[in-house]
């Protein structure tokens, strides 16, 4: 039987989704009922409601050993995908308590329980850093991490939970990482990237010239699957489809929602300015971050993140954003 964790989030949710449809035997975690409801909202949308019984669903946490216990019986391979995405700075414990001891709770169980294979949803954001010294133009698996160089508390807290995948496997573990970029997919438009696509249709009055890597959710799970049903183990895959800049995924988004376009290109002193009033007024009014120093620098910042490891592996290919643009809206239509 395989376990899924983070069954309620995007790629969770269409992992379920494809592993039902390949006739495996599934169970997932769940923290709240009505997050269920999301999944199942999913598999209704596709026209594959009668695939949503076959889950077994079990509520767990991954932060609480007695419920993983439970979800654990009787699993031969497990996919983690459970994880706490924030950049907000006020959220650094909450990530290290769910990306790193979550991760090694998991890690713990699938060593007791023998569990056959792992597969790990890491981010780009815990890949290595550019030095700029030498000819590295692109990062890559094998890019090395710098802990000197500015990272966000997302980025550590997704780096910390490699290093707790990698401890399992020198304790005997099989594993596999996936380094996915944006995710773009159908069926989650309040939450994660979906939010990309709800603000872009309110209207967004600024764009930056900085860029990114994206991928398809669906290109996301169908590579987990095959590297699950592979003999690879110990290795790392950057899963992405292609680097574009955020003025353009912006203008394509806002263009297949006949939305307003923003005009005007917010520079990096302009951001450093947001920031600063954002982290004012969230101490004042006791409101979320939506701006930090990190993402201030990374909006206008380029680097280009190499997808050629994971092509060349699985003589792989991806699909292009600007159609995965159009799916997720006519999705939600």
């Amino acid at each position: 039987m395989i376990l899924v964790t983070g069954g309620t989030g995007l790629v969770g949710a269409h992992l379920l989704l494809h592993l039902t449809e390949n006739e495996a035997a599934v169970r997932a975690i769940y923290r709240k009922p009505d997050s269920v409801e999301k999944t199942k909202s999913l598999f209704q949308r596709y026209q594959k409601q009668d695939l949503f019984p076959k889950i077994e669903w079990v509520q767990a946490d991954i932060i609480d050993i007695p419920s993983l216990e439970t979800a654990f019986q009787n699993i031969d391979y497990v996919y983690h995908c459970a994880a706490l995405i924030s950049y907000d700075p006020n959220d650094e414990n909450a990530l290290r308590k769910t990306n790193i001891e979550g991760t090694a709770n998991i890690v713990n169980c699938c060593i007791e329980y023998k569990i056959k294979k792992l597969c790990h949803v890491s981010s780009i954001a815990a890949l290595g850093d550019l030095t700029t010294l030498g000819n590295e133009t692109e990062i890559t698996e094998a890019t090395e991490w710098n802990p000197e160089a500015p990272h966000s508390d997302y980025a550590i807290s997704k780096y910390g939970a490699e290093m707790e995948v990698w401890r399992g496997q020198q304790e005997g573990l099989n594993v596999v990482i996936v380094n996915p970029g944006v995710i773009f997919g159908t069926g989650f438009w309040n939450q994660g990237s979906g939010e990309f696509f709800s603000r872009i249709k309110k209207g967004l009055p600024f764009y930056t010239n900085g860029s990114t890597a994206y991928v398809s959710v669906t290109d996301v799970v169908k590579i987990m699957m095959r590297l699950m049903q592979s003999d690879i183990a110990g290795e790392r895959f950057t899963v992405i489809s292609e680097n574009i800049s955020f003025k353009k995924v912006i203008f394509d988004i806002a263009e297949n929602l006949n939305a307003k376009k923003p005009k005007t290109e917010a520079k990096l002193w302009l951001l450093n300015i947001a920031w600063r009033l954002d982290w004012l007024s969230s101490l004042i009014f006791r409101t979320k971050r939506k701006l930090s120093r990190y993402i201030a620098n990374s909006l206008t910042s380029s680097e280009f993140i190499s997808n050629q490891k994971i092509k060349e592996t699985l003589n792989y290919e991806f699909q292009d954003i600007a159609s995965v643009i159009k799916e997720v809206i006519a999705f939600q239509k």
